[in-house]
């Protein structure tokens, strides 16, 4: 129970730590069966649970967490609190301990073999051993109970077919067992030694800090890497605790390092808020005329539809609602040939006509997403936009569901999707037959649209924005002592954050991994670790005489980068106007753990310094390197390009585990990190040695000369979708026509300006 934390005078740390983690203040308590009497019996920071009583009654085995909660360690006390006896110290998580019926050792679960290997390990319950190994099956082994007669052993694993988790039975040898354990109390000292380098889990922060070597080490990427993918973490989505124990984790990194708290009002962490999702509210009605259907089984409003009461209107069916004009030989596509739409509801097809040519897919393609179909709508006039799956469309949920896509633009029109029995009782009133339309709409010929005239349809949307809070983690290596920072920054970063755990719009999981952790250990636990050893590594030549900066060196664990580069947006916000060369440069990387062929540089175009830094830098390394001019890239580094300042990010390409749970620590070459580290932190060493900042060269945005043009025209106005709740388009960037006319980063667009003659 954590109760006393709610009777007690918590500090202002505790209470910090409580209201983050609640499970921080939990002790254990015991007592009397009637419920009186009750004691409390742990009283140490961090997570005390999962008690059981020794055989014979007088002891009690648990886990405690470490105080940060990212190991747990089984401990045993008398059942009066006294005693207190740390039977492990595998610096892993441990947990779920179990008495032998004769009482002279344990049985427990832990992860010492890898972030999600789980196995079973029994320790002498005087811990006068060390734990010994018990189960070795690659997977989950965990829960483990003896039988009373102490025979026999009980426990889950998933190594089944399926790999779904079951209960097990096995017979248990209890001499072989005390045999086992005496060996190991004979070896102890050896065998510690050998866990000591040898064991795979890593400790939590501040004991595996004190085991890197400050130089580019493959064991030490490795060591990142797995801390960042632990299971307790849960892919680390931005807002989640599974970010604040990896901010935090990078945070004792740097303090370890030597570094200075580069964050808010002197901390290691700069906060930031940001929309996390959407949910209904209370005022969701879809009506046709007398007839209501209900939210959730019948329709669902789309994540960016307008909110509001929408007054009844006739509904009008148009195909696939695609309009896509004929272009590199393929021939035009309008859903909307002779049909009036404007002051209707437009029903359509979800997707794409299925039965036809990959180029015609491909020249469809583009148009037939569901805010494309909407913006379409809106533009033609039309009063909202109802979508249906369609009777011969293999679909897991009729309904979209109801999920934030990481942008804050909304369409202006309501849309909304409804079930197919709905769509075919409106379409059956006005005598057509669905099954027949999709048919004949599938194999690529256009149905002329027409008007539902039985059916009018009214709604009311209500959509709430989800607010959280995520937070970055900042660190400064200081040009100088005492502390006196230089006028020009280098900042070196990689984004912490990943998809978290479950299906979101990132995910590119297959239907059976859809509810898994999705780790990130390429993208992009392999560049937080290429960014922790290039700062340990500056730090140490820094202590030791070695290197006299001439710049500030600003570390970054971005977050928010998964759901829209909001983390390093705002740090760049933070710089006020102009921040080059307040920051000199940037440095970044992001999936730089597969490295097989070749490494792509990104950004060279943003510098004419670039390719000479590249080829000096690289002289002894010999990696294979393939350079990039476009800093229009989809990472945390376009932000700082976008705001005038160079960037240079590291990649080693994507591939088949992108954005899915099968993204692990096992897939990765340490050893190709661990250079592009030792690279990247020699071209950062080399920039705070210059004498002058890098010069800046501007870009046009990739594709914006001729072929651009035809398809759209450009403000050149950056929308920063980081904003929530604000009246108007707030803007992070403005190039081009926009900057020409005086609109600058931060302004509030609210509406056209009156009178403006035709450009």
């Amino acid at each position: 129970s954590n109760r006393h934390a709610y009777s007690a005078d918590l500090t202002d740390e505790q209470r910090e730590r409580f209201e983050l983690n609640a499970e921080y203040m939990m002790d254990l308590y015991i007592m009397n069966a009637d419920g009186t009497n009750v004691r409390r019996l742990t009283d140490v920071p961090g997570y005390d649970g999962g008690p059981f009583f020794s055989p014979d009654g007088k002891r009690l085995c648990w886990r405690r967490f470490s105080e940060d909660g990212l190991t747990a360690e089984i401990m045993s006390m008398k059942i009066d609190g006294s005693d207190v006896q740390q039977l492990t110290n595998l610096k892993a998580m441990s947990w779920a301990p179990y008495y032998h019926p004769s009482g002279d050792y344990l049985i427990f679960t832990t992860n010492k073999h890898g972030f999600d290997n789980f196995e079973l390990y029994m320790i002498d319950a005087k811990a006068e051993s060390e734990p010994v190994r018990v189960t070795f099956t690659k997977g989950f082994d965990g829960l483990p109970v003896f039988t009373p007669d102490g025979q026999g052993l009980s426990w889950t694993t998933n190594r089944t077919a399926s790999k779904q988790s079951q209960i097990f039975l096995a017979k248990w040898d209890h001499k072989a067992a005390v045999e086992a354990l005496a060996d190991a109390k004979a070896n102890r000292n050896l065998s510690a030694t050998a866990d000591q380098k040898t064991g795979s889990a890593i400790a939590a922060a501040n004991d595996s800090v004190a085991e890197l070597q400050a130089s580019f080490s493959p064991q030490d990427m490795l060591r990142h890497v797995d801390y960042l993918c632990r299971p307790e973490l849960k892919g680390r989505r931005t807002g989640t605790l599974g970010e604040k124990l990896a901010t935090a984790y990078v945070a004792a990194c740097f303090d370890k390092f030597g570094l200075q708290p580069a964050g808010d009002n002197g901390t290691w962490y700069q906060s930031f808020e940001f929309t996390s999702g959407v949910a209904l509210g209370d005022a969701n009605r879809l009506e046709d005329g007398d007839e209501s259907f209900s939210i959730g089984s019948d329709w669902l409003p789309l994540s960016f539809s307008k909110t509001g009461e929408i007054e009844a209107a006739p509904v009008v069916f148009a195909g696939y609602g695609i309009a896509a004009p004929a272009v590199d030989g393929n021939e035009e596509y309008d859903s909307f040939v002779h049909l009036d739409v404007k002051d209707k509801w437009i029903l359509a097809l979800r997707f794409m006509p299925e039965n036809i040519t990959p180029e015609q897919r491909q020249h469809l393609g583009r148009h037939s997403s569901l805010r494309f179909k909407a913006m379409l709508a809106r533009d033609k006039g039309a009063r909202g936009l109802i979508v249906v799956s369609g009777p011969l469309s293999q679909v897991k949920s009729q309904l979209v569901n109801l999920q934030f896509d990481g942008s804050m633009a909304g369409s202006s029109i309501p849309v909304l999707s409804v079930t197919d029995a709905v769509a075919e009782r409106w379409l059956k009133a006005a005598g057509k037959d669905f099954v027949a339309l999709q048919d004949k709409l599938d194999s690529g010929d256009l149905v002329m649209g027409f008007e539902l005239a039985e059916t009018s349809v009214a709604a009311s949307i209500d959509i709430q924005k989800i607010r959280q809070t995520g937070r970055n983690v900042l660190g400064r290596l200081p040009a100088s002592e005492p502390i006196n920072h230089s006028p020009q920054t280098v900042v070196v970063g990689a984004h912490v954050d990943h998809l978290g755990q479950g299906a979101n719009s990132s995910s590119l999981a297959q239907e059976d991994e859809r509810d898994e952790i999705h780790f990130g250990a390429d993208d992009n636990a392999s560049g937080v670790a290429a960014m922790l050893e290039i700062a340990q590594y500056l730090a140490a030549q820094k202590a030791s005489g070695k290197f006299a900066s001439k710049r500030d060196i600003v570390f970054a664990g971005w977050s928010g980068e998964e759901i829209g580069l909001i983390g390093s947006s705002h740090y760049v916000k933070s710089l006020g106007d102009d921040p080059y060369p307040k920051v000199s440069s940037c440095i970044n990387m992001d999936m730089v753990g597969r490295l097989d062929k070749k490494l792509v540089l990104q950004g060279v175009g943003s510098s004419s310094i670039w390719p000479s830094e590249i080829e000096r830098r690289n002289i002894r390394l010999g990696l294979p390197i393939t350079v990039q001019n476009d800093s229009y890239i989809p990472t945390d580094a376009s932000v700082f390009f976008t705001n005038g300042i160079p960037i240079l990010s590291a990649f080693t390409g994507s591939h088949g585990e992108y954005h899915t749970p099968r993204d692990t620590p096992d897939r990765l070459n340490y050893e190709g990190a661990a250079q592009i580290a030792n690279f990247m932190g020699l071209v950062t060493r080399s920039l705070a040695l210059r004498d002058d900042a890098p010069d800046y060269v501007e870009q046009t945005r990739p594709n914006e000369g001729q072929q651009r043009a035809r398809l759209r025209a450009t403000l050149g106005s950056v929308p920063d979708y980081a904003e929530g709740e604000v009246k108007g388009v707030a803007l992070s960037g403005a190039k081009g026509p926009s900057a020409k006319a005086g609109v600058k980063p931060g302004d509030i667009v609210v509406e056209p300006t009156p009178n403006t003659p035709n450009t």
